[in-house]
Formats: C-alpha cells, structure tokens, sequence
C-alpha cells in the first residue's frame, strides 16, 4: 500500500510531498518519482512557451519577412504560418536513426533546430496576425492565450469575449464592453473589476456575484445600484459613475485609487472555488479530486498542475485541456490528448514521450513536428516491431545517462527565460536566470516609425482633448520610459467609453495586472474569522483578512 512521500528538491533544497495517488500514477506510467517541487516541474514547463514576444524575421521556406515568436538570430527553423500548415513539407524527411553513443537529449536538441516551427500559433482567425496563442477569433491585436474573441486589444487567457481591452483570466461565460477586469466571466461594461461574475454595469469592485449598477463595492451577491455596498439611487449612482469615468485620468486615477481600498479591505476568500468537491488550489471551477490545481475548470484526479480545462489524471502539466485530455504527466500545452509524458505542444495524440509539436499522431518518441504518424522515434518511421524492440534499449540508455524521467534541460528549451511565461509567474533577474542554467535576452526596442514621441505626462488630462493625430505619435511610458503607439480601434474603444488614454506601456499594464493575482503557492494560514487551518495562495505576511470557505459564504450570502 502506498503513503505519502516526503522528498527533498535537488533544485531549491525545499522538502514537498508526493501523494499515494500521485506515486501510483506515475509508476502506472513507468516513471521514476520526481526529483524537484512541483512550483520548479511548473516553471521547466512554462519556460517552454513564448507568450508575449513577437519578433520580426525571415521565413525560412520563403524567404518573406515574417512575425514570429523566434527572434531573428534564433537558430530554430521557422515558416510562415500558413506554409507550417500546408503539405509543401514532410516531418520524417529530417529524421536519423537513434545513436548510442550521443545523449539522448543531444539528438533531441539536433532535430528540434532543424523541423519546421510555425512563426506564431495563430489559426482558424481573422485579421488576428499580432497575437500569440489565438485561435478562432477576428479582429485582435497584441492578445494571447485566446479562443473565440472578437475586437480585443491587450489581453490575456481570455474566451468567449468582445470589445475588451487590457483584461485578463476570463473562463466561464461570455463577456463584453469590457475594461481592466481581472478574473471574471459574464459581464457586461465592467471596469476594472475582479473575481466578478454575472455582472452588468459594474465599476471598481471586487468579487460580486450577479449584481449590476455597483461602484466601489465588494463581496455582494445580486444586488443593484449600490456604492461602497450601501443602497443608492439611480440618480446617486449614475452621478457618482460621471465623476469616476468621464474621459479624465486625473479622474481615472482617484477612482483606482478608492478601488485599492476597497480591494484591501474586502474580504479575500481563502480558495476560489466553485461547485468543487475535494480540491485545494484556486481558482477552481466544477472538478473534484483535484490537489494543488491553479485555473482550472471541469477536472477531476489531477494534482500540481495550472491551467486545465475538461482534464482527468493530468499531473504535473501546464495548459492541459480544450479539447479534453487523460493521463498526462509533466506536459506542457495539450489538445486532445492522451497517455503522454514530457511533451510540448501536442494536438490530438496518444501514447507519446518527450516528443514537441505533433498532430494527430501515437506511440512516438522524441519527435518533432510529425503529422498522423505512428511509431516514429526522432522522426524516424518503425514498423510496430521495430519500434518496440528499440524502445526498451533507447530508455535503458536514457537510464544510464541520468536522463530518463526528466523534463528537457533548459539547453533543449528554445526560448530565453525572460521570452517566456515563467518570467511572468515566477520571476528570476538575468543572474539568476543565467546560474540556473536558463538563457536570457536582452531587448531593446527598435525606435518607433512616429511623427513624434510625447511624454505621458504631456498629454491632455481628458480624452476629448486627444486629437486624433495621437495615431502618429508614441507615448513614452510613465513608468518604463518605453515608447508605445495607440491604434485606431483602441481609441475608438476610449472615446465610446469614456476612458482616458492609458499612460502605461500594454506589456507594463499586463504585469501589474498579474500583480493582483496570487502565486501558484498554497500557505498554511488560520480563518481570519473562525480560525480554523486553512490552505490559501495568501502568504501569512500579508494584511487582507482571509476566511474559509464556510465564513466567506455566511457573510456574502
């Protein structure tokens, strides 16, 4: 009979705990137990994906110029996106035969530089070129993370959304009119609001369920025309609004600052979930069995993982889900998929081990960019047999080497460490980067093409002051000095809604939003109110008033 098992991480010398549940799957995948914290297995995954980063460089099958997620002197070969799609090339052409004497991991790296990589995984959208990670949608710009969005600018993990700019962690629900709003789902003209859901016509407030006409308030359930949750008038309220949002960043700026308050002085559920049985994480929605797990909905038997959607018997992984997933481990980003382990980026396949960017394929191994292929080890074809036979000896060598059961080494990954989202969730300076191993790129930006570049503190207080000769200009950001242009459907967006022009940078303004939300760390803390032990993404240094489940439900409902 299993029990829980303390280790040691050979990365940060923290002790962490693997489950009965977690050592039983992952022997039923023939796997040696982990050796590093699950927050160290997350951040090897994320450092696999580029999020943000666009870069311009040359088709290498064309020779046009491109967008890409590669930087120019990357050494990976990239294609146009709709040419990595097309048949004009073949994945098995670039195969070699396994060699024993090199490292797996060396022929690994060898292959990955020379199969094509689509530029940026943008598909099935429409005038959607400047974004990553988007998928059936139209009319987007500098998004990522994205499914079935319509006219957004600057935002990220959203579905389901239209006419929203600079928002964030949208799942459930479909919302719109929508701006600064930061894990929410079905609203309608909210601004700068968080963990809101059902809302309509809501302005800096935190966590309400199905209220509409609020300003300044917190933790309400189905209330209308309330101020700093007390009752109002239709005439107090809609005064108050034209105060607060009238086109005035000075106005802007005193509203956001009276939302801080109210943010701090809420009451801070120790776990998001909702509809859950059996979880410990945050932000969880309908699953159970689910230990460890950040964002997640519609999952069950999982543990240690972040971002998952319709996934069962998924340890380990990052972005597993949309469509359903089983019994991955250690994956980063999987649609459809089954019965892998150290894998990235994979569509529709099953029964795969360290293998990348794969489609509709099964029983591969350390393949990349293979199409409906089946018993392929680095991109060479095996007949069922052979592929078995092979198999058995090319892991007895991995064994040997010390590199059976673990993730890529950070030599494998193709991106710097500060291109990827690990930079974003869990940040390290360039020397910390560099001893851990990682790779780090240092940007500058290219000067803008403009007719001038204003300071933000030059321009007009009032939207109605911006003339529309702002579209030629850069805005010097306030805060990183770094220049950033204004596109007309983003001031089309201001001036209907009655927003001031932003004075930030977009990348600046996406991670202060990320500010907000908590890590991917669970501490052991008391109810603020009933003082019983509660798991929270709150760490104990910090002075909100967390509560449990229980006392959360009491006092809102």
């Amino acid at each position: 009979m299993l029990i829980s098992m303390e280790k040691t991480c050979t990365i940060t010398g923290k002790p962490f705990t693997i489950s009965e549940s977690e050592q039983a799957f992952i022997e039923a995948m023939d796997m040696p137990l982990p050796t590093i914290e699950p927050e160290e297995r997350i951040r090897q995954l994320m450092a696999t994906r580029n999020e943000w980063k666009l870069y311009h460089r040359t088709c290498d099958a064309t020779g046009s110029k491109i967008l890409s997620a590669y930087p120019p002197e990357s050494p990976y070969t990239v294609y146009r996106n709709d040419v990595w799609w097309g048949d004009s090339w073949e994945g098995l052409t670039y195969g070699k035969p396994f060699d024993f004497s090199k490292s797996f991991f060396a022929q690994f790296d060898a292959l990955q530089k020379v199969v094509p990589r689509e530029g940026t995984s943008v598909f099935q959208s429409e005038n959607c070129d400047y974004n990553s990670h988007i998928r059936q949608s139209k009319n987007c710009y500098l998004n990522s993370l994205v499914v079935r969005a319509e006219d957004m600018y600057y935002s990220y993990w959203m579905v389901d959304v239209e006419n929203v700019i600079d928002c964030c962690f949208h799942i459930k629900g479909k919302s719109a009119l929508c701006y600064e709003c930061l894990a929410f789902g079905t609203c309608v003209q909210g601004i700068a609001l968080q963990e809101c859901y059902n809302c309509n016509d809501c302005a800096f407030c935190y966590d309400l369920r199905g209220c509409d006409h609020c300003l300044l308030c917190s933790n309400l359930s189905h209330k209308s025309y309330h101020i700093l949750n007390k009752p109002c008038s239709r005439e107090a309220y809609e005064k108050l609004r034209s105060e607060m949002i009238n086109g005035s960043y000075a106005s802007w700026v005193k509203a956001y600052q009276q939302y801080a308050e109210v943010r701090q002085n809420a009451l801070h559920r120790a776990a998001h979930t909702i509809n859950c049985e059996n979880v410990t994480g945050d932000h969880l929605f309908d699953s159970k069995n689910c230990l460890q797990c950040f964002d997640g909905d519609t999952s069950e038997d999982c543990s240690n993982d972040v971002s998952l959607n319709d996934a069962k018997d998924i340890h380990s992984c990052y972005s597993a889900g949309w469509p359903r997933c089983e019994q991955l481990y250690n994956c980063a980003v999987s649609r459809g998929c089954s019965a892998m382990a150290f894998c990235r980026y994979m569509w529709f396949c099953n029964d795969m081990r360290y293998c990348d960017s794969c489609q509709s394929c099964k029983h591969c191994f350390g393949c990349t960019g293979l199409r409906h292929k089946d018993y392929c080890i680095l991109n060479v074809q095996y007949s069922k047999e052979e592929y078995e036979a092979l198999l058995p000896k090319i892991i007895a060598h991995m064994k040997s080497r010390g590199e059976w059961g673990h993730f890529w080494p950070y030599t494998v990954i193709p991106f710097a460490y500060n291109e990827t989202s690990a930079q974003t969730y869990f940040p390290l300076t360039k020397a910390e980067a560099l001893k851990r191993g990682f790779r780090w790129r240092d940007e500058k930006d290219a000067p803008p093409d403009v007719t001038k570049i204003v300071p933000a503190d030059r321009l007009p207080d009032s939207i109605d002051e911006i003339p529309d000769d702002v579209l030629g200009w850069a805005i010097e950001c306030a805060v990183t000095k770094r220049p950033f242009r204004i596109i007309k459907q983003e001031l089309d967006f201001y001036r209907r809604m009655r927003l001031p022009l932003p004075r930030i940078h977009p990348e600046e303004r996406h991670l202060r939003r990320m500010a907000l939300r908590n890590s991917y760390t669970l501490w052991e803390r008391a109810c603020g109110n009933c003082k019983k032990a509660i798991q929270t993404t709150y760490s104990p240094e910090r002075t909100e008033k967390i509560v449990c489940a229980e006392c959360y439900l009491k006092a809102v409902y």
